[in-house]
Order: C-alpha cells, then structure tokens, then sequence
C-alpha cells in the first residue's frame, strides 16, 4: 500500500463500498420478496371474509390497545397466536370462543382493563375470527415468544 493516502484512494473506497452495500441491499431484498415471503405468508389463503376482517380491525383500531405480530399497542394482548391459544386449531370453537368474548365486553370489573364493546354483528366478528386466524397460520418466527402473548 502506498505510503500516503490520498483523497482519491478515499474516494475511491467509499464509492465502491457503497456500490457494494447498495447491491447487496437490493439482492437480499428480491430474494426475501421473491423467494422467502412467499414460502412464510399464506396469500394464497385470504378469503373476502379475511378482507372484511381485516377491515373490522382497522376501522375499530384493534392496533390501539393490541399488537399483531409485534407491531402495535402493547396494552392488551398479542393476537398473532390468538387461534392457537384459544381455537385449539378448530376453527368453529374458534369463532364460538371469539363470539362469546366479544359479547361479554365490557366485563365491568373494577381495576381492570376493559375492551370497550364495538357492538360487532354475528358476521363481523366470524370474519375478525377469520382475520385472526389466517394471521396465526403465517410463519413469524414464534412470535410471540410467550404462547399467552
């Protein structure tokens, strides 16, 4: 290496190193895009009552007080794994534990965080039920890493 180093030479690392970093940027973002994501998510699985679950979601701001995934509120639970917890992988006592826990908010005890009662229709919850279980078949890496959220 030569004795001094110039501002050429600095250049010329810094040009190439950020070529280099900004290729491998843009090469482990189309395999994870192209190749990772569709072996972990389940697109081929959303329905039009996972659509209209999501939506009750949104417009409700579940994310308010709830995380999915890690991305939320952390007031109330996880529901990633929601289904697993409480369906028991079935998804009819899944949707009759979602309906029973809806109806019974606000549970008015004193001290405690109450969930407000959004005043859900039959079919608005089975598809919030839908919602959430199509979350909990999506391959997060175990997360949460506590299964009660």
């Amino acid at each position: 290496m030569a004795e001094r180093f110039t501002k050429s030479m600095a250049r010329n690392i810094y040009l190439g190193g950020s070529a280099f970093f900004i290729l491998l940027f843009l090469a482990l973002t189309f395999d994870t895009q192209l190749r990772a994501m569709p072996e972990r998510d389940n697109r081929d699985q959303i329905t039009e009552q996972v659509i209209h679950g999501k939506h009750i979601w949104e417009t409700n701001n579940c994310v308010g007080c709830h995380s999915l995934m890690g991305e939320g509120a952390y007031f109330a639970p996880e529901l990633a794994n929601v289904f697993n917890r409480r369906g028991a992988s079935d998804t009819e006592v899944f949707k009759a534990y979602m309906k029973a826990w809806m109806n019974a908010m606000p549970t008015n005890i004193p001290g405690r965080r109450q969930m407000p009662d959004f005043n859900l229709s039959d079919e608005d919850i089975e598809a919030l039920s839908a919602f959430l279980e199509w979350t909990s078949k999506i391959d997060d890496n175990n997360w949460p890493p506590n299964i009660e959220g």
